[in-house]
């Protein structure tokens, strides 16, 4: 009697013990697969002329995005933490014909925004990558991408305060097409300077850095 009564208990513990792995798995939340993009243009100084390639690269993205995916792309300028500066956004719908136009639509935002855009005097680098966060994380993306398509030189106006933490925990920050300066070429430690103090700042702060000058290799910024 005891045997049994032993191996009673331990069919008891074993089945209690089944029974709460496949609780655990009823109730664990599904993952979350939708890729949330904010690609930030520089448009300062000459540099608006690169936009025709920062244009090729967004009709890359549209092209490769899967419904409930969210797109977002602005302007860096003078002051880059406002929703004004945001050139064009979607969410994807589920349907392909609807997902489709939304495709078409945003492709002609952009290739107007590029036929008539003005050069900015600053580059609020700092402030755009802010409001890519927001927007960001209010969208629930499961992996969130700030693409950042200039030469990374930030030049501020007067007054405006950027020095201080971006929490990117979770991001993938990407600079796109960093062109080199005039004082690049006359001495390469500043352009290598520049690098550093923005990996340095994401990844600091918990993101994740990359360069990509060969645009070739950017499909594999969204896997």
């Amino acid at each position: 009697m005891k045997a049994a009564n032993f191996y009673t208990k331990i069919k008891y513990f074993l089945f209690m013990g089944l029974l709460a792995i496949l609780i655990a798995g009823c109730t664990e939340e599904p993952k979350n697969y939708t890729r949330g993009v904010y690609m930030l243009l520089d448009t300062s100084g000459t540099y608006t002329k690169e936009l025709r390639k920062a244009q090729i690269i967004i009709n890359y993205i549209l092209a490769n995005l899967n419904p409930g995916d969210t797109f977002a792309v602005a302007r860096i300028d003078s002051g880059s933490f406002s929703e004004k500066d945001i050139i064009q956004k979607v969410t994807l719908d589920g349907r392909p014909s609807v997902s489709n136009n939304q495709k078409r639509a945003f492709a002609q935002k952009i290739d107007e925004f590029v036929k008539t855009v003005k050069s900015s005097p600053y580059t609020d680098i700092s402030g755009g990558l802010l409001q890519a966060v927001e927007y960001l994380n209010e969208t629930g993306s499961g992996k969130k991408t700030v693409l950042i398509f200039s030469d990374m030189q930030e030049e501020l106006m007067k007054g405006h305060v950027r020095d201080f933490p971006i929490q990117l925990a979770g991001f993938d920050v990407v600079a796109l097409n960093v062109t080199k300066l005039r004082g690049d070429q006359i001495d390469p430690r500043e352009y290598l300077n520049r690098m550093d103090h923005w990996a340095a700042k994401v990844q600091e702060n918990g993101g994740n850095w990359r360069i990509i000058n060969d645009l070739d290799k950017l499909e594999g910024v969204l896997q």
